[in-house]
């Protein structure tokens, strides 16, 4: 994300970059209670209801004010996230978590999603080689969550190809980059507009 901001500003692009869940004071604060597993023994449901909380947050304290001013926004994670851990893997009733999306982010819905797809293992061991890494409350799953969690993702992204692009993510990092600006350009940078913002630059 980090680079495809770099690239986006580098063409001329005003560009924010965010997260899930937080992103905003009051959803950083839900993050802490989530990601530490203070609300895992409450069940998948409370969880989802915390997840919209905080996306509810988010969304209108810094997603909708930066697009009104034009801004494009980079988010790690968003509402698939909760119709994968929660919804498919959780089993949280489909309804509830279509109810939580619509009050939460109503029609501010992502252009593109890019799901960086890894093998489970892979996945994990990347978690494990971060410096200082202390896996959150959803990284210390099983193996077998994160098989199950992998395949969601790409069923999803197979459900809905028109705002989602699976990038093979097993690769080096300039890599992945690369496929990354690739889909975006393609879908969502005409050549002409990605031209002239480059011409304005100099």
């Amino acid at each position: 994300m980090a680079r495809l901001a770099e690239q986006l500003a580098d063409a001329g692009y005003n560009v924010m970059t965010t997260r899930e869940p937080g992103g905003s004071p009051g959803a950083e604060a839900i993050r802490h209670v989530l990601l530490s597993g203070a609300a895992k023994p409450l069940g998948p449901v409370a969880e989802a209801i915390l997840f919209g909380a905080a996306r509810a947050d988010h969304v209108a304290t810094a997603i909708e004010p930066a697009l009104a001013a034009g801004t494009w926004v980079l988010c790690d994670r968003f509402i698939d996230s909760t119709r994968v851990y929660q919804g498919v893997l959780g089993k949280v009733e489909p309804g509830l978590v279509r109810a939580l999306e619509r009050i939460a982010v109503g029609r501010t819905r992502p252009d593109l999603t890019l799901v960086l797809d890894v093998p489970a293992e892979l996945g994990l061991a990347r978690v494990r080689a971060r410096p200082g890494a202390r896996p959150d409350r959803f990284e210390s799953e099983d193996l077998a969550f994160h098989r199950a969690l992998r395949t969601a993702y790409r069923e999803l992204a197979d459900g809905e190809p028109q705002r989602c692009m699976v990038i093979e993510a097993a690769r080096k990092a300039d890599e992945v980059a690369a496929a990354v600006w690739q889909a975006v350009t393609s879908r969502l940078i005409v050549p002409d507009s990605l031209a002239a913002a480059r011409e304005v630059l100099g």
